[in-house]
């Protein structure tokens, strides 16, 4: 095990991940928020690898009405819609295949298969950890796509 991993503190990584979002009627995913220490406190994928932040829809519909919590967090379960936090030293490096270059960049949305990664917790949310060939689309707006 890495010292770098052996490192992870993950009472300040749940405060980090719970800084970048917004007010929980406005439950978003806000990146402009995240800073280098909470990307130092996340887990470093390896390889061909890449850590996504999934999208966390709002917790009020635009009528007003206030979601349960658990909605909100089954919500972000299923979405296919995530934050690209880190990317592994390998990813897109493979120029066979990928001859046209990196199909995204750290701190792109991007949009993946639903059962895409491998999923795990931490404190203040989920993460999923992609492999560089499961990117399925960049997209500039996540509140453009909806999970079914």
């Amino acid at each position: 095990m890495t010292e770098a991993v052996k490192s992870v503190d993950l009472e300040a990584a749940k405060q980090g991940v719970e800084s970048m979002y917004v007010a929980r009627e406005d439950r978003v995913l806000d990146p402009s928020k995240a800073d280098e220490s909470l990307l130092e406190r996340m887990p470093s994928p390896t390889g061909w690898r890449m850590l996504i932040l999934p999208y966390r829809g709002k917790a009020k519909t635009q009528g007003g009405v206030l979601l349960p919590d658990q909605v909100v967090d089954d919500s972000q379960l299923t979405t296919v819609v995530g934050y690209v936090m880190k990317m592994g030293e390998l990813c897109y490096k493979d120029e066979s295949k990928f001859p046209d270059g990196p199909w995204c960049k750290q701190g792109d949305w991007i949009i993946f298969p639903r059962y895409a990664g491998s999923r795990f917790k931490i404190e203040g949310g989920e993460v999923r950890i992609l492999n560089d060939d499961e990117v399925l689309a960049v997209i500039s707006n996540p509140d453009d796509i909806l999970s079914l």
